[in-house]
């Protein structure tokens, strides 16, 4: 069996930066082992496999593997594919504003893709569950011991620790400053376990002058990714942290996030927060890619 496979850099316009996609196509005869051993092959935060969509009227069914394991949701495959399949499908001179829906375990994901004809794309798509508390709040002390900081680098203004999801489960941990960002690191494998998800989401407000609204990690050594250039889904799983922490008014919000700079691949994450009377309503996450290599596998 041969299966065409590309790579992308997601939430990025420039190669080498963002974080690193595989897509494989054509994917649909794979077992689920099969894509296991794919993807901790291929040893990026996680792969995407395309197959034939089950509804006619959708571009296709995927299905998202870290190195260790599936996801249901993820930000970075999903903006990446669709860009993908757009790039594949469209010829350079047809429309370049497209509507595409890909089946995610999830549930159906609707994203809007606006095709370059020279660089990098661009796809922005509506989260498809608005984020919901996951759990009880992890304490100041404990989310300081698993990060290896002190209790007064945790938190700011009215953010504390917390837990979201948007279809994957996120420790969202708030640290005081770029200077906690840049020391913040999980003690061990194990230590997310204590703050109650695998997948650890650290942030900060950016600075005054930033063109984006936060600075943020995320640490999963649990499922295979030691540290994370750019998380989508943790993005729309924090539009609810925002929702619940952030004076935001009525409507939406843009609230840019910086990702990756301590890794060497700056990824910035378009999010937009709707709030309708005082609660959220909807999230969107948006960003580019560029292609950086194709080929085949033979399995």
């Amino acid at each position: 069996m041969q299966l065409p496979f590309t790579t992308y850099d997601v939430f990025t316009d420039t190669p080498f930066a963002g974080n690193p996609l595989a897509i494989v196509f054509d994917a649909d005869a794979l077992t689920d082992a099969q894509m296991q051993t794919i993807a901790r092959e291929f040893n990026l935060s996680e792969t995407i496999f395309v197959r034939a969509a089950e509804y006619a009227q959708h571009a296709a069914s995927v299905r998202i593997f870290t190195p260790t394991k599936e996801l249901p949701f993820a930000g970075h495959p999903t903006i990446g594919c669709a860009i993908a399949l757009a790039e594949r499908n469209h010829a350079k001179d047809e429309p370049r504003d497209l509507l595409l829906v890909l089946e995610e375990r999830v549930g159906p994901v609707r994203c809007g893709v606006i095709l370059a004809r020279d660089g990098a794309s661009f796809a922005e798509f509506t989260a498809p569950k608005l984020s919901t508390q996951a759990g009880a709040d992890p304490s100041i002390e404990t989310a300081a011991k698993a990060l290896g900081l002190s209790a007064s680098d945790i938190g700011f203004d009215k953010h504390v620790p917390s837990l979201f999801s948007a279809g994957v489960p996120f420790a969202m941990i708030p640290v005081a400053g770029l200077d906690a960002l840049g020391r913040a690191q999980l003690i061990d494998a194990k230590s997310s376990l204590t703050l109650g998800a695998t997948e650890v989401f650290v942030y900060t407000r950016a600075q005054a002058d930033a063109a984006h609204s936060f600075r943020a990690r995320m640490f999963a050594p649990e499922i295979g990714i030691v540290e994370d250039p750019a998380t989508g889904g943790a993005a729309a799983a924090f539009a609810g942290a925002l929702a619940r922490f952030e004076p935001l008014g009525e409507g939406w919000s843009t609230l840019p996030i910086l990702q990756g700079v301590e890794m060497g691949r700056p990824s910035l994450i378009g999010l937009e927060v709707n709030i309708e009377n005082g609660a959220l309503a909807g999230a969107r996450i948006a960003g580019k890619a560029v292609k950086i290599s194709e080929g085949v596998l033979f399995l």
